[in-house]
């Protein structure tokens, strides 16, 4: 009679690799555009002018909204990680991705702001590789690689290969603890 599997076997957590990974992104990504965005100084710059001129305030609140996408990417690299851990992995790897997507936008909106800001008047598309440098190798850089990691790692491939291993892993285990003892024979 098989054995049955046990409440606790059920309740551990599955695919720990790439949840620590995905929580590792979100974090990155949560913290790079903390400390990349100051919320106060862009309603000052851009919002409060417009107070008046409720149409051009609509735009820029919308826009504004949008220059903070790496929040919402963190976030959903978070719920895919979570989902990862319960063992949905097509629903994880669906909120990893649409993470990811987000928090590449935002990544791309910030290049591009950074390119526009360095612009001079002889150098009129600034000096794209600092840019890129600079945002880059930053928190959001380092959890957009940590997430396409966790992404990865959930693949079909990945996934056959990590239950190959387990059971490699199991037999080998077996093969050392059976006993060696030549006097039996």
């Amino acid at each position: 009679m098989a054995k049955g599997v046990t409440w606790w076997r059920r309740r551990q957590i599955r695919h720990r690799d790439a949840v620590a990974l995905a929580t590792l992104s979100s974090s990155c990504l949560l913290a790079g555009e903390f400390a990349n965005s100051n919320i106060v100084s862009l309603y000052q710059r851009w919002v409060a002018p417009y107070l008046d001129r409720p149409p051009v305030l609509v735009v820029l609140v919308i826009l504004t909204v949008l220059g903070f996408t790496t929040y919402f990417g963190g976030i959903f690299v978070l719920l895919g990680g979570i989902h990862f851990s319960w063992g949905r992995v097509g629903r994880g790897r669906f909120l990893i991705g649409l993470g990811l997507g987000v928090s590449l936008l935002g990544l791309i909106s910030r290049l591009s702001r950074a390119i526009l800001e360095s612009a001079t008047k002889e150098n009129p598309f600034g000096n794209p590789l600092d840019a890129l440098l600079a945002v880059t190798a930053g928190l959001t850089g380092l959890g957009i690689v940590l997430g396409v990691a966790s992404h990865t790692l959930m693949s079909r491939y990945v996934l056959m290969l990590k239950k190959r291993a387990k059971h490699v892993w199991k037999k080998w285990r077996k093969s050392r603890e059976a006993p060696t003892d030549s006097s039996k024979i």
